[in-house]
């Protein structure tokens, strides 16, 4: 399988079909999710060369559905896939790992292989990082102007709620990023109880 030029073609479709509005699905969203699956897997000792090919097209594949589709675009993306991929010498059972992947980060997330469960949480890395604000405010400019959330208060509550029932699944992204995951997840509690409160 020819990953690299998989992924150039990706890449490229990417920059020029998907929707300008995607503020935080973007191209850059599906970089920072390869490097931070990459990351993971090294700390996971993943090492076998086939696995993060995979992993790492999976990656760059995730959010490709967004192109055609905004609700359920995981479905859309195993599609692009299926499609796609067998042009590049990936045989049928890759692209089936490869679509078990991308389905892995439909929300709830529900990985069955430790590949799935390491796109998943790189999929969500920024969770528990610095930049989880900056972030973090892409996605509700995407979402409010998509007419999915309303305003401020209707974001912070549900970023709340999603902080508190999401876990990450492997160990590494627990040892790295639940501490920090926590913290953002007190302040926006504090935040939002001095807003009710005024």
């Amino acid at each position: 399988m020819n990953t690299a030029a998989a992924g150039e073609f990706i890449l490229a479709k990417l920059e020029k079909d998907l929707p300008q509005d995607l503020f935080y699905h973007g191209v850059h969203h599906v970089l920072d999710v390869t490097w931070a699956a990459l990351s993971i897997a090294a700390q996971e000792s993943v090492t076998d060369s086939e696995s993060l090919d995979l992993l790492r097209t999976a990656a760059l594949y995730h959010d490709s559905g967004f192109i055609y589709k905004y609700k359920d675009h995981e479905e859309e993306g195993c599609r692009i896939a299926s499609e796609v991929l067998p042009g590049f010498g990936y045989t049928a059972d890759q692209i089936q790992m490869i679509c078990g992947m991308i389905m892995a980060t439909k929300i709830p997330q529900n990985p069955k292989t430790h590949l799935e469960e390491i796109l998943c949480d790189a999929d969500l890395d920024y969770l528990g990082r610095d930049d989880f604000k900056a972030i973090g405010d892409t996605l509700f400019k995407e979402l409010t102007h998509r007419g999915l959330v309303a305003d401020l208060q209707t974001w912070n509550a549900r970023q709340i709620e999603f902080l508190s029932a999401h876990e990450y699944k492997t160990d590494t992204s627990r040892r790295n990023r639940g501490n920090v995951k926590q913290k953002h997840l007190q302040e926006l509690m504090v935040f939002s109880k001095v807003k009710n409160d005024a």
